[in-house]
């Protein structure tokens, strides 16, 4: 049975939220909880595949101690970008 598009936004809102580390659930639980439902399909692909990624990794990628794989950049940037915002503004 193919998932819907409801049921794929929450499910990988639920991974972004339950990481392995609570650092990540930080940072991509408010990023997918704010910004998912915006995301084009190639996008939310794209998405789906970083949250497969190992959290040390993730980590690392984002801030910036570590070149992350070239698809996954732009989104990064995004990711990062958000987070800093959150902190910023003191969420």
């Amino acid at each position: 049975m193919d998932e819907t598009a409801e049921a794929r936004l929450k499910r990988m809102k639920m991974r972004s939220w339950r990481r392995g580390t609570k650092e990540m659930d930080l940072v991509l639980g408010p990023f997918a909880d704010a910004r998912l439902a915006a995301l084009t399909p190639d996008e939310l692909d794209l998405y789906d595949a970083l949250l497969a990624e190992s959290d040390q990794d993730l980590m690392a990628w984002i801030l910036g101690q570590a070149a992350p794989p070239a698809a996954f950049s732009g989104l990064l940037d995004r990711i990062a970008a958000f987070a800093e915002a959150r902190l910023r503004a003191g969420n």
